[in-house]
């Protein structure tokens, strides 16, 4: 039976005419030309280094080596790129010979295969550009931020320095985990009793999650010396910004709580309620313990942001690793030391983060 489309009892349906595979050699040559296009730019890129390394006296041996080495890396380029290409002509003639439902699934991984081409070839376009960026202009980025002497000779200082941000911030997330806490807590307490409770929890939890940490820094850090307080008053830089950052962290960690303990079911409080737990044994022992799981996940978060704040103490004259690279920079006239600073930071947060993606895997896993 023909169906009849524009008056023509001829023309074929739309869905018949979609069954037909779509040609995917144009597609897979393109891939097979950035795969070109890539090696050839990647090779231009090593020559221009090349200058650069001979220019610094740097050239020769194990890093013309190394350089070469790099500059082959593209070819594997060619692999997903001809693969593609292969299958797309596979493609074609399985057309060509009847077999469409073939023809299909050749198209379908010639298609694969030419975005895995060009989705490595974007990659590279951006470490290349990235590199151009460091040397541009007589390498001057590359002076300014990447100067490996002063970089070696400045990194034990900068080290050292960084041993206070490590204590600061593993002290502020041991108070932080007990105080949130508390504070979620707090908004919860029941009853017309509990109103105030739940008010003051409320009141700090938007006071300092409106308040940018560096303005709470500056209050603790200068303002509780003033006080004239005796114990106040004497507290050492650090401990002020480990209280600052205690108390900023403090609000965003008690609504971690709150959501956690939220996420239970409702029954679950009824059903220990009516075992005659109290309300503070029910949040212990059923409500809390269950709540933990999910909340492990976004409380990462949340201290690996901490960690990264503790490069504001600066502002209250802690020696920390930033100030301590930033009067190095003073006195050079370079970034190389902040950079230094950068990836310490970076070292000890990617190995948490890590940890964070796979605590929500295995919660992805365990919910199925």
């Amino acid at each position: 039976m023909t169906t009849l489309i524009d008056g023509d009892p001829a023309a074929p349906h739309p869905t018949q005419r979609s069954a037909i595979p779509k040609d995917q050699r144009r597609f897979a040559v393109a891939a097979g030309a950035t795969a070109v296009l890539m090696v050839a730019a990647t090779w231009w890129v090593a020559g221009f280094i090349h200058g650069v390394l001979l220019k610094v006296g740097l050239a020769g041996g194990f890093t013309d080596a190394l350089l070469v080495a790099v500059a082959l890396v593209p070819l594997a380029l060619f692999f997903p790129a001809s693969r593609g290409l292969r299958r797309a002509f596979a493609a074609t003639a399985k057309l060509r010979s009847g077999d469409v439902v073939g023809a299909r699934v050749a198209g379908s991984e010639a298609r694969d295969w030419s975005w895995v081409t060009f989705g490595y070839a974007a990659a590279l376009v951006i470490v290349l550009m990235l590199i151009l960026f460091i040397l541009a202009n007589d390498e001057a980025v590359g002076r300014t931020f990447f100067d490996t002497s002063l970089m070696v000779s400045s990194f034990w200082l900068v080290l050292k320095a960084f041993w206070l941000n490590v204590l600061i911030f593993t002290a502020a997330e041991a108070i932080v985990l007990v105080w949130a806490l508390v504070v979620a807590v707090a908004r919860f307490a029941p009853g017309k009793a509990g109103r105030p409770i739940r008010l003051l929890a409320i009141a700090y939890i938007d006071g300092f999650r409106g308040l940018p940490a560096i303005i709470t820094l500056y209050l603790v850090g200068f303002g509780l010396p003033l006080t004239g307080l005796e114990f106040l008053s004497n507290l050492p830089l650090v401990w002020l910004a480990i209280i600052s950052l205690s108390l900023t962290y403090g609000a965003y960690n008690a609504e971690v709580y709150r959501a956690g303990i939220d996420s239970i079911h409702p029954s679950q409080i009824s059903a220990a309620r009516s075992l005659g737990l109290s309300y503070f044994k029910t949040l212990r022992f059923v409500v809390v313990p269950q709540a933990v799981r999910r909340m492990i996940p976004p409380l990462l978060n949340n201290f690996i942001s901490l960690q990264k704040d503790t490069a504001l103490v600066s502002v209250i004259g802690a020696i920390d690793a930033f100030n301590q690279a930033k009067i190095i920079a003073s006195n050079d006239f370079n970034l190389s030391a902040v950079t230094t600073v950068a990836f310490l930071f970076v070292l000890i947060t990617i190995p948490q983060a890590r940890a964070v993606d796979r605590l929500i895997e295995r919660d992805k896993q365990r919910r199925g």
